[in-house]
């Protein structure tokens, strides 16, 4: 048995597409915790066991990867139309630091699922049988998301023959819907399809910055010595090549407007991601599969806080879609434009579909279609020691 000084929460831990995280219902937390600040921080922190000196969350339940250090916080929601709301924050592993900027795309599947789960959606909105469209409003960037929850008895059904490339086991198909994913309004923040961003030790270089489920910049991977075709530990080897990626998104960050300086960005790890992107071609992926040039329209190479990503986050898909569909940008120079891009990540393939429109006040996405899946890993309670908050 634990120890009973131990303070304990109820709380899941959850797969969402390809990262983990651990669930809370809002009122579940203790009072000092349910309203943003240093408590709930501390609490997050110390539950996914961070900070770590030694970067491996041992005494925590995070899993020591920018895919699974992250936690989730769900509250039935009091905004007309909508069944909850969702709060994503980035749990840093060796700094006492978490980051509330952005969403996580691969999370999301999860949101709807555990909502239903956990009584969080009125009762005569989830079937028998069938789906379950659960309103999500996205408390990190205002937004609104669906997700389509299929459900069996009345329950969420987790248990399919789904396959997402990046995650071991099928399961139940999730299908979520970004409702006007531009998160600062604009798609492009700084009013151009590209820009020239010029980085000291890097020099030079074509950009396009956009914002649309996660502020993200976009490169040709050519450009930094990249094919395009790199995993993990190839590019997480590589001290000197980290560095001048960090360097580039801090520039970035500040082209678009998220910064005022460079030096700014250390603080702010988990939004703008920065991804690398390369004209289609065969490779062989993490798990071993190989991946034919005819299977993708798009090789993408995403570094999330300061690491390669394993495969591509939800949220940086859905940016790298919108990018896709406009003419004229990094991302439609190397797939050709399109509404449904094919993006080749290191452990395989998805897929993303978007709804862009140019108009007067230049090009916005109304909604990006992507399927993901989900699963409760454990369900009980985390414990920490006295004083952890």
């Amino acid at each position: 048995m634990s120890d009973p000084s131990q303070i304990r929460i109820p709380a899941t831990y959850m797969r969402g597409g390809t990262s983990k995280g651990v669930f809370f219902r809002l009122d579940d937390l203790p009072e000092a915790a349910r309203r943003p600040g240093e408590a709930r921080d501390r609490l997050l922190l110390r539950a996914l066991g961070s900070p770590d000196p030694y970067g491996k969350q041992t005494d925590g339940m995070g899993g020591a990867t920018s895919s699974t250090s992250k936690a989730v916080i769900v509250s039935r929601s009091e905004r007309p139309g909508h069944d909850v709301d969702y709060l994503f924050g980035q749990v840093a592993i060796d700094r006492p630091f978490v980051d509330w900027s952005g969403n996580c795309g691969n999370l999301t599947s999860a949101v709807g699922p555990f909502a239903v789960a956990n009584g969080l959606v009125a009762p005569e909105r989830v079937p028998q049988d069938g789906v379950c469209a659960v309103r999500i409003w996205q408390a990190n960037t205002g937004k609104t998301i669906v997700a389509h929850v299929p459900v069996a008895g009345g329950a969420a059904r987790e248990a399919g023959d789904f396959e997402l490339d990046g995650v071991a086991f099928p399961a139940a198909e999730t299908r979520l819907e970004f409702l006007d994913p531009a998160d600062s309004g604009a798609l492009f923040p700084s009013g151009r399809l590209v820009d020239e961003l010029d980085v000291p030790g890097v020099g030079r270089l074509r950009a396009t910055l956009v914002d649309a489920g996660i502020p993200l910049v976009l490169v040709d991977a050519g450009t930094v010595g990249l094919t395009g075709t790199e995993l993990q530990d190839e590019v997480d080897g590589d001290a000197g090549a980290l560095r001048a990626f960090e360097s580039i998104r801090a520039h970035g960050a500040v082209r678009m407007g998220l910064i005022s300086r460079p030096e700014e960005a250390a603080a702010r790890q988990h939004t703008p991601k920065i991804a690398f992107l390369a004209p289609p071609k065969d490779y062989t992926a993490s798990s071993g599969k190989a991946v034919a040039a005819d299977a993708v329209d798009l090789l993408v190479r995403v570094v999330a806080m300061g690491k390669l990503h394993h495969a591509v986050p939800g949220t940086a898909a859905v940016a790298l879609a919108a990018a896709a569909a406009v003419p004229g940008t990094v991302a439609s120079d190397a797939a050709g434009v399109r509404s449904t891009t094919r993006i080749g990540h290191p452990s395989g393939t998805m897929e993303v579909g978007v709804q862009a429109n140019e108009g007067p006040g230049g090009w916005a996405v109304a909604k990006a279609v992507m399927s993901r899946s989900a699963r409760v890993l454990m369900d009980g309670h985390v414990h920490l020691p006295p004083g952890s908050f």
